[in-house]
């Protein structure tokens, strides 16, 4: 069950010639693919392009009836090997995962499909997600175009844009029987706007014919002296014929191009957010009008030295804004520039932070000091450096204001150091949580153990309260993280994988690797029915029922399959008894060889939105709905906040003690509670604590649930009243 449905969007996929297409960057992706005639199309989901993916699996209708083969594929690496379809045939195909992480893991393909080229068009869409947006390492998919000459697009992020950079992403792809990436910045992934739509086209070349009609030619495969071959092939004739399609296509844009004697030069995909920035300089209009030349490259890799010479004739500096280190453009443009023995000097990271995300405000900073040092705007007065504070008026006013024999105005400290860091959490209810609830408690009776992470919810754990794991290093190399940590000792390794990284990756570099080398450590395998970390869509195991794909494969199956003969399988994660017990005999069991953990329950969220409708819809019928929820006896309280510091579920607070004599805060229950009962769990489990209750709320209730509630409430109301008279009794 994916997070997002776009089974209505999907439906403007049919628009024709001259039609007007409304809506968001991933779906105008998909639509410009059906009117470029693909006949395939793979890949892994991953934030910007999971909507991608889900897009993708919600069109199989409107993608069947033109003949085109979709498939979720195991990893970005199946992904990216389909593209082998378009080497000996004429078909057009198209893959799709994030990056840098996804092009890491597809590279050994990408890297062949490269050296052997193409004979259909092969676009690589690349969803990339540098700076903020982020939650992977810091790098950028620049470098591997470059390594393996793969040509990479950076259009402008508005949808006319996008749309036709995936047009011509698969001519230039066969223009020069190469594979060619475009690369998608998280902001294009989801903005909004129009196009022009085209007739959708059924591929002129189908999968049927190359099936039936099946060619080889060796001279494609990646075996030497082919190999030595493909190297010359790539630097003499598909390099100059994809300069030769980017130059007679006018790919790449200028604007404004005789302006002034300055320019900047920019990535399709920063420029945006440069025109605001000139905008907000006064330099701008808020139509795009520049004052100021630009050369904006679309096509980010290969450079066109033609283009470069031409811009930055008869200017005396030309400014370029590249997000990311290296600055490979910065650097390819210099030796372009000198060979040519041009005269206009070129600035880059010397203006702008050497890495970074490049907002708005940090792309300002560097422009104002491009023009400042070229006369294009006034120099501002320079604050003082030491400054650490902002005054709540203006100096001016605050100066008069003195003068005037008013008290000065107190200074307000910076905003980051009064707002509070947000770090990512699990959900509320999410059945990952009393994994680690239960670690922690073990720990506190077996000492602790060195924990390897994982991509996924679970590496959430590392954070407070739980403060677990040590590493992570890719998305199901949990298991192999902690291969090294294999000898005689009194503890054993634990590693976490979840159940998307056990398919994707898992199975084999942890789990089968852990087989083969004699393991005897722990791997807690995380089975929450999707790849929730990417947007719950479904897998191999998952119990949900997929029309379209294979589900319903047990990961124990596999898991003993491979050879592992110590495997339990806790069906309810949020038993805490169980948990604990599991992981202590995994721990402590004198048996060896590899030991896996299955811990299972639905992921929350996707739980939630899947029944959350199903309530409101049977509440709304007038039907009797029963929820669960959990609370706090104030009075009963301890204010041991256990229950907060071995859970850390969002839906725990504290309130002021309704107790006199008492001022530690007590636990609270908010409204949020989705009723999982973890809490409770964890506070009997820690310090048998009595405080927590478990409450029914009734919807549309029958005549026997009203009976019952007015005689709960008689007999509670009479108890009440005798503890009132009897304290009154005794009272001074």
């Amino acid at each position: 069950m994916a997070e997002r449905s776009f089974v209505e969007e999907v439906k403007k996929l049919r628009l024709g010639a001259g039609e007007v297409f409304s809506g968001e960057g991933i779906l105008a992706v998909t639509k410009a693919l059906l009117e470029s005639g693909v006949a395939y199309v793979a890949g892994y989901q991953g934030a910007p392009i999971s909507h991608l993916m889900d897009v993708l699996a919600d069109a199989q209708d409107i993608l069947s009836d033109h003949g085109i083969r979709f498939e979720n594929s195991a990893s970005e690496a199946t992904a990216a090997a389909s593209l082998a379809a378009s080497v000996n045939y004429p078909l057009r195909g198209a893959v799709t995962f994030k990056a840098t992480v996804g092009t890491n893991v597809a590279s050994d393909a990408l890297a062949n499909l490269a050296s052997g080229g193409v004979k259909g068009g092969a676009l690589i869409i690349v969803g990339e997600d540098y700076g903020e947006g982020s939650s992977i390492m810091q790098e950028r998919s620049h470098a591997f175009a470059m390594k393996s000459q793969i040509w990479l697009l950076d259009p402008r992020p508005n949808l006319p844009c996008i749309v036709q950079a995936v047009k011509d992403g698969f001519d230039l792809s066969e223009a020069s029987n190469t594979p060619v990436m475009l690369q998608l910045r998280i902001r294009a992934c989801h903005v909004h706007g129009q196009f022009v739509a085209a007739d959708n086209r059924r591929p002129a070349f189908s999968l049927k014919d190359a099936l039936e009609n099946p060619n080889r030619d060796v001279s494609r495969i990646v075996l030497p002296p082919a190999s030595f071959l493909h190297e010359q092939e790539k630097i003499n004739e598909r390099w100059p014929a994809a300069v030769k399609f980017i130059e007679e296509r006018q790919l790449n844009d200028f604007f404004s191009a005789n302006a002034a004697d300055i320019g900047i030069a920019v990535q399709g995909g920063s420029y945006n957010t440069v025109l605001r920035a000139l905008e907000r300089l006064g330099l701008a209009d808020v139509y795009g009008e520049s004052k100021v030349p630009l050369y904006v490259m679309n096509v980010a890799y290969p450079l066109v030295d033609s283009e470069w010479q031409r811009f930055c004739l008869g200017k005396r500096a030309v400014l370029v804004i590249e997000e990311g280190q290296p600055n490979f453009v910065e650097q390819n443009a210099s030796a372009i520039l000198r060979q040519a023995d041009c005269a206009a000097v070129l600035h880059g990271k010397d203006m702008l932070p050497l890495a970074g995300e490049y907002s708005t405000a940090t792309v300002m900073q560097g422009l104002r000091a491009f023009f400042e040092c070229y006369g294009m705007l006034a120099p501002q007065p320079v604050a003082p450096a030491a400054r650490k504070v902002i005054p709540l008026v203006p100096a001016a006013a605050a100066a008069s204001a003195v003068g005037a024999g008013a008290p000065a105005a107190e200074p307000v400290a910076l905003l980051d150091e009064n707002v509070h860091a947000r770090p990512p959490g699990f959900c509320t209810g999410c059945p990952e949580r009393p994994i680690f609830t239960a670690m922690k408690l073990v720990e506190r009776e077996l000492g602790p153990h060195h924990v390897s992470a994982d991509i996924g919810c679970h590496l959430f754990s590392i954070l407070p309260p739980f403060n677990l794991g040590s590493t992570t290093m890719g998305y199901g190399l949990g298991g192999a993280s902690a291969a090294a940590l294999n000898a005689p000792a009194d503890k054993r390794a634990i590693s976490v994988m979840g159940d998307g990284g056990f398919w994707h990756n898992g199975l084999t570099s942890g789990i089968a690797n852990a087989v083969f080398n004699k393991s005897d450590n722990l791997t807690v395998i995380v089975d929450n029915s999707y790849t929730s970390a990417t947007g719950g869509q479904d897998i191999l195991s998952s119990t949900a029922l997929n029309p379209t794909r294979s589900t319903g494969h047990a990961i124990e199956r596999a898991v003993r399959g491979v050879g592992v003969d110590w495997v339990r399988t806790v069906r309810r994660t949020y038993d805490l008894k169980a948990m604990m017990a599991t992981l202590r005999e995994a721990l402590t069991t004198q048996a060896k060889g590899p030991k896996v953990l299955i811990a299972q329950s639905e992921c929350m969220l996707n739980k939630q939105r899947r029944e959350k409708p199903k309530v409101r819809k049977a509440i709304a019928a007038g039907e009797r709905v029963v929820r669960e929820r959990f609370g706090v006896d104030s009075d009963t309280c301890t204010g041991d906040h256990s229950c907060i510091r071995l859970s850390g579920c969002p839906s725990l607070s504290v309130k002021q003690n309704p107790d006199p004599l008492r001022t530690d805060p007590v636990a609270t229950v908010l409204d949020s509670c989705v009723g999982c009962g973890l809490c409770g769990e964890v506070s009997h489990a820690a310090v048998l604590c009595p405080s927590f209750y478990r409450a029914q709320i009734v919807s549309n209730p029958t005549r026997v649930d009203r009976l019952r509630q007015r005689v709960r409430d008689g007999l509670i109301g009479w108890l009440q009243r005798r503890d009132a008279a009897r304290r009154a009794r005794y009272a001074f």
